[in-house]
Order: C-alpha cells, then sequence, then structure tokens
C-alpha cells in the first residue's frame, strides 16, 4: 500500500566491515548508497526511493560521523559497538540535520 514504503529502512555494512573495526571511507559508502537509491529510484520510482531511509554500519564512531552523514544518500547509522560508549550520544546527534530522519 501507498506509504508504507516510508517505513521500510535498509542498512547497508561492508562485510569486510562486520567485526573489523574499520569503516569505509565517506566516498566509499556514498557510492554505495547512492546505487542502492538508484537502484529503488529505476524500480519504485522517485517519490517512494527518496521516502525510504538508506542507513549506513560499519563501525560507525564519534570521530567519523559527521563525514558520513554529510553524504546525499546516507540517513544514518545502524552503530554496533559504539552504542554502549558514551560516544553513541555523538552519533545521534550527528543526524539530527537530516530531513527525512
Amino acid at each position: 500500500p501507498n506509504g508504507t514504503v516510508s517505513n521500510v529502512v535498509i542498512a547497508y555494512e561492508p562485510v569486510w566491515a562486520i567485526g573489523t573495526g574499520v569503516t569505509a571511507t565517506p566516498e566509499q559508502a556514498q557510492e554505495v548508497h547512492e546505487q542502492l537509491r538508484a537502484y529503488l529510484v529505476n524500480n519504485i520510482g522517485t517519490e517512494q526511493a527518496n521516502a525510504m531511509r538508506i542507513i549506513y554500519g560499519g563501525s560507525v564512531k564519534a570521530n567519523n560521523c559527521d563525514e558520513l552523514m554529510a553524504k546525499a544518500d546516507i540517513d544514518g547509522f545502524l552503530v554496533g559497538g559504539a552504542s554502549l560508549t558514551e560516544e553513541f550520544l555523538k552519533i545521534i546527534n550527528s543526524t539530527a540535520g537530516k530531513a527525512n530522519l
């Protein structure tokens, strides 16, 4: 049904980042997110694709969240171990400027 697509969240985490502490560069993450968004645009339309959130996971930390969040197609984060530390608040605050969250 119409409107439910805005409830869908796609999470992308590079397989090589799982459990390694290695983060994709903001440019690498944006490239994949941009490709995912383009796929959605081609298959469900621009309005629906833009209503969906595509979030990044992969060693998101306080020292890289602002650069990642500045990328056009990164709508938020899937946070692992950093969610158990004080830096989690910095990560949360980095998402404040995205309109569709």
